[in-house]
């Protein structure tokens, strides 16, 4: 009778314990899920999204989506210009519900890059709005744009009313009956844009927007060594594209020096990173300055199996090479070692009843994510299990144009 009476004592205790630790797990969770929806980036978007959600259904303000090529530079033809409410990079008519940037890259998805432009008609006409597209382009090539080719770089308006529709393809119209087209290209008789309507618009990584204004110099060397700027000083000579700018052999020389500079994260100061915090998403300023965790099976880079090189968000730190990726299993992009032993930082985390090994970058002090000694040991028995919100991504073939040329050699697989 005592040994039944110790036995139900034992398991009484084991069930308050429990029923302990599920409560908890429950408050931490609501807990963290409220301080991400009051945090002031996600407030901040929300407040954005439903302000221009309400102008939409008004009379004020239009959205057409426009594709020309690069989406960083024909973003920048939109963005600050007055009248425009908002200009996003992303991906449109898409065959994927949001695309990556490496699925559109690689033609894995088909889909353009293109630009979802939000303006105000009682301050800019969609007139304008498709004279500055057309002006910032060749609207003749078929094949991409300028140095970048295949369908994703070719160029397209996407309306989303009649009136757009008529516009586009009347500017389409008289253009292609114009002499600007026999100067552009002797052999054509029509314009390659297309004028379709509207299907859908996936927004780009938070890395692709605003790039003109976060990456000036690179941008301005991109540019121009993508032949844009080349083209429009030949073809567009009215000023009428708020980007051009007429480069000296001097100016061009020196953005190249700079555009190709080493280690330029190593520059990052505390003002420059409290304004790239400031245009990080609910998700990304939740792990890298609350040590969040994001979901696994359900973040960007898990599965991704592309060679490149991946940086922190912040910063653009060097981190890992893809070579150094494999498949945990965990639902965590996951890596054996980082770049060099120097470019993190390793902090002890007794959160969640256990003793962790938090995992930092070095410039930015970014939380990336926590390292485990149950990684493959043939390579060393580390796991670097990290949040894909921490990083970004650069594919092999944008590294060395990106600044980070020098670890091209050590990427193997």
């Amino acid at each position: 009778m005592r040994n039944l009476l110790n036995f139900n004592h034992k398991k009484n205790i084991m069930t308050y314990i429990l029923l302990g630790i599920l409560i908890w797990l429950i408050a931490f969770t609501l807990y963290n899920t409220y301080k991400r929806a009051n945090s002031p980036q996600f407030m901040q978007d929300k407040k954005i999204e439903e302000e221009i959600n309400a102008k939409l259904n008004s009379n004020n303000y239009e959205k057409i989506i426009l594709a020309g090529g690069c989406f960083w530079c024909t973003e920048a033809e939109f963005n600050h210009k007055e009248g425009v409410i908002s200009a996003i990079s992303g991906y449109a008519d898409s065959g994927k519900e949001n695309p990556s940037y490496e699925d559109v890259g690689n033609g894995k998805v088909k889909a353009r890059e293109a630009v979802e432009v939000i303006y105000d008609v009682n301050k800019i006409s969609t007139n304008q709005i498709i004279e500055i597209y057309f002006k910032h382009l060749d609207p003749t090539d078929e094949g991409g744009s300028f140095g970048d080719r295949g369908y994703q770089y070719t160029s397209a308006v996407y309306y989303t009313n009649d009136n757009q529709k008529n516009i586009a393809e009347s500017i389409k119209y008289k253009l292609e009956g114009s002499d600007k087209l026999k100067e552009i290209d002797t052999t054509k008789s029509n314009i390659a844009t297309e004028i379709l309507p509207f299907v859908n618009f996936y927004p780009a990584e938070e890395y692709h927007q605003d790039y003109k204004d976060k990456n000036p110099v690179r941008y301005n060397g991109y540019r121009e060594a993508s032949g844009r700027n080349s083209f429009i000083r030949l073809h567009w000579q009215d000023n009428s594209t708020s980007t051009r700018e007429i480069f000296t052999t001097e100016t061009r020389s020196k953005i190249n020096d700079v555009f190709m500079e080493e280690d330029f994260w190593k520059k990052l100061d505390a003002k420059t990173k409290e304004e790239k915090i400031k245009t990080l998403t609910s998700m990304q300023y939740s792990v890298t300055q609350e040590e969040g965790t994001e979901r696994p099976f359900d973040n960007e880079y898990d599965k991704n199996y592309e060679k490149g090189i991946y940086v922190d968000i912040v910063s653009g730190e060097p981190l890992y090479l893809s070579s150094d990726k494999y498949d945990s299993g965990t639902g965590w992009p996951s890596f054996v070692k980082p770049i060099s032993s120097d470019v993190v930082t390793l902090k002890e985390d007794k959160k969640l009843f256990s003793t962790r090994v938090e995992v930092r970058s070095r410039i930015a002090d970014s939380h990336l994510g926590h390292v485990f000694d149950d990684g493959p040991m043939d390579k060393g028995g580390k796991r670097y299990c990290m949040n894909s919100a921490a990083m970004r991504f650069v594919p092999l073939d944008k590294m060395e144009s990106e600044g980070y040329g020098e670890y091209i050699n050590q990427i193997t697989q």
